[in-house]
């Protein structure tokens, strides 16, 4: 029973994690047109690290030398995704870049069952092209195949190696300091991104006000979200639970953003909901219910 419960209270924590990414689209959207991506990035990030080092400055210091060094590597292979995906976008369409990017559904299995040695289902399996092509329904509108679309996938290929990584190797009792160390290696990456131009810093208090709200809730808060709950998922889960984001863009877009609500939205954000459930509500073999922990 408590096995369950904790398990459902990660699933939870992943969906708030995800509504809360998906709740920054059109800040974002707003926001760059006046701050750089990466300049905004690195802003949000150093903001985020440095609430969350005063908030608990210890957390970093308790961490196992294993997982502060388990905590830099994924924080290294997040912010170069970061910085991947953010350079495809110069480069591709938005909603192409959307889509290329929710492709770490499909990476993330790929990955599992080759790092992890993990067995995924037919009926997981199935969740996870449900999920593809819901994403699909959702953001394409045309697709071609050039530089910006091959970065990007190399982006979404990090990001499925990053929720592959998470759980393998993050621990409930040290996913504050695991957090930490992830937001503060992904800050310093995204700073030395955008030395070469100079940092643009947001010049108004509704966009300071923006990018602190990204930085508390859909940066820090998220990461521990995701770093705690992976601690008790397993990556291919977690993903298809992450693919709910761009639905909570969609839906925050039209209550918040003032957007019309298409058949295209519908058709997809419910193929997405769909596969979410079909790998939440089926049964599972023990196999695959079994968050596998890696040692290094």
């Amino acid at each position: 029973m408590t096995s369950r419960r904790t398990s459902l209270l990660a699933t939870l924590a992943l969906l708030a994690m995800t509504a809360s990414w998906g709740s920054t689209f059109f800040l974002i959207r707003d926001l760059l047109d006046r701050v750089p991506t990466l300049d905004f990035l690195a802003v949000r990030f150093l903001i985020a690290t440095a609430a969350m080092l005063l908030v608990a400055p210890q957390a970093v210091r308790r961490l196992s030398p294993e997982s502060r060094k388990h905590a830099a590597v994924l924080g290294g292979v997040y912010g170069v995704a970061q910085v991947l995906q953010t350079a495809g976008l110069a480069h591709t369409p938005a909603s192409v870049s959307g889509f290329v990017t929710g492709m770490y559904v499909v990476l993330t299995p790929l990955l599992a069952a080759v790092l992890l040695r993990t067995r995924i289902g037919l009926l997981t399996w199935a969740a996870v092209a449900l999920a593809a092509l819901g994403l699909g329904v959702l953001t394409l509108q045309g697709f071609s195949v050039g530089y910006g679309e091959a970065i990007t996938l190399v982006a979404a290929g990090l990001y499925a190696l990053h929720i592959v990584g998470l759980g393998a190797w993050s621990d409930p009792r040290q996913a504050l300091g695991m957090s930490i160390v992830q937001i503060g290696v992904i800050a310093v990456l995204c700073s030395i991104a955008t030395l070469p131009d100079g940092v643009v810093l947001p010049a108004t208090g509704a966009d300071w006000a923006s990018v602190v709200y990204m930085a508390l809730v859909a940066g820090a808060a998220a990461m521990l979200a995701q770093t705690w709950a992976q601690a008790h998922l397993p990556p291919t889960r977690s993903a298809i639970i992450m693919s709910m984001e761009p639905v909570f863009a969609a839906s925050f877009a039209v209550w918040l953003g003032g957007e019309a609500a298409t058949t295209r939205m519908l058709l997809g954000g419910a193929m997405v909901l769909t596969a979410m459930l079909l790998v939440e509500l089926a049964p599972r073999r023990k196999v695959e219910g079994e968050v596998q922990h890696l040692v290094v």
